[in-house]
């Protein structure tokens, strides 16, 4: 052990037992440590964990990234496109893309002895991803779809259910308004009202009022005769994939594959509101931890600041026994470090303790109608936690310098003196 890591030891030992007037103070700087990376912690898991929970609850009703008909009519329905693309042989080699699926949208209208309500109803074909949906029923279950016959079922949301008064096995009467060519040149159309009848399969609830407040799925040969579709006809197809965060990237190659005739759209882009609140999220996260880094350092730098002032004595004599400046730095060096340490290991036992409190007992709620969730989400990643502790050790550290530089100026011959 050299001499550095001696001294440091011997001043950190003393800090414990002794009763000088830096021990209160430090204290309060180790605290202050502890206080701030366990804030650190609860804040980005807070924040990433909300952030995951409302991507997953957007993504899984609808996917990252759609492809329709390039079109410039505002309506929410798609232009039918064929089935059968020659992009999709390509879209299955990109080892990015998760799952493939057909879709139709189709605007309703609910009726029922009461009450009137719109609808979106999407429909959905044998190839499409339930496993989302399967996870949020909470009532009934999801019709299969095959392709040798249509099923005649629905599902709808809790908040149709509880604004209609429908209840699973009920049957319900949507009415559409389609348009009909009437010629065989495709310019002239006529629009004619039609109108099904569905028996509700289920009830889902994903929490995200937005979207179930109107959206439905039905069997997409429903929708296929409703606009006079051929069977080979969808109204687009969505695409999951494996990593979130090439989303934009994934999008520009798609729209690149699929010819001018075709659009991707990202879901960022499908639901631009949502994701512009969820990144405003990561600007309050960076603002928090700067602050609490910022208090950190403070305290350090005034404990540090006080420990030398109590020690000047002690560098006096070390300088006088012809240790250099940088030799005495190293030693308060050394000494902030151990102080350091010891508040990060104090605040990761507090912040990821709370955070697996609240990760398995779900002890803090929310209200659901303003945050779409029931509790305060959790997302425990390792490597945020290591990535926290070994930025506030830098960041620390490099704010003990400043102090450090008061050695300088101390005169052995007079701190020796007057000691």
């Amino acid at each position: 052990m050299n001499f550095h890591n001696f001294i440091s030891k011997r001043l950190f030992s003393e800090q414990n037992k002794s009763k000088n007037i830096s021990r209160p103070i430090v204290k309060i700087a180790i605290g202050g440590i502890a206080l701030g990376i366990a804030v650190m912690i609860l804040s980005l898991s807070i924040v990433t964990g909300f952030q995951n929970e409302i991507k997953n609850k957007v993504i899984g009703v609808g996917s990252h990234v759609s492809i329709i008909k390039l079109d410039n009519n505002v309506s929410l329905e798609p232009q039918p496109i064929a089935k059968n693309q020659p992009f999709l042989n390509s879209l299955k080699n990109n080892s990015n893309i998760k799952h493939t699926q057909v879709f139709a949208i189709k605007n309703g209208i609910v009726k029922t002895k009461t009450e009137n309500e719109g609808i979106i109803l999407k429909g959905i074909d044998a190839d499409y991803d339930l496993s989302y949906l399967k996870n949020n029923i909470i009532d009934g279950d999801i019709f299969q779809v095959n392709n040798d016959s249509s099923s005649n079922s629905i599902l709808i949301s809790k908040h149709l259910s509880n604004k209609l008064g429908l209840k699973t096995g009920q049957k319900v009467l949507v009415y559409f308004v389609t348009k009909k060519n009437t010629t065989n040149d495709n310019e002239s159309y006529e629009y004619e009202q039609r109108a099904r009848n569905f028996k509700i399969s289920g009830i889902y609830d994903t929490g995200f009022e937005d979207v179930d407040a109107q959206l439905a799925f039905v069997d997409i040969k429903h929708l296929q005769k409703i606009n006079y579709w051929e069977t080979n006809q969808v109204g687009g197809f969505e695409i999951q994939l494996k990593d979130f965060s090439k989303v934009d990237a994934e999008t520009e190659m798609i729209n690149e594959l699929i010819g001018y005739e075709l659009t991707a759209q990202s879901i960022k882009q499908t639901y631009p509101g949502v994701f512009g609140w969820l990144e405003l999220m990561d600007s309050n996260a960076v603002i928090i931890i700067s602050l609490m880094l910022i208090v950190a350092s403070i305290n350090m730098i005034s404990a540090l600041l006080i420990l030398m002032l109590e020690k000047t004595s002690s560098i006096g004599l070390l300088k006088a026994l012809g240790a250099a400046n940088q030799d005495v730095r190293k030693i308060f060096l050394n000494l902030s470090f151990k102080l350091i340490t010891k508040g990060l290991i104090i605040g990761n036992l507090i912040g990821i303790s709370l955070s697996l409190i609240q990760l398995k007992f779900k002890l803090f709620t929310l209200m659901k109608e303003t945050y779409y969730l029931e509790f305060v989400p959790i997302n425990f990643d390792l490597i945020h936690i290591l990535l926290l502790n070994i930025g506030t050790l830098i960041c620390c550290m490099l704010f003990m310098l400043l102090p450090t530089l008061v050695i300088n100026k101390i005169s052995p011959i007079k701190a020796i003196r007057f000691s």
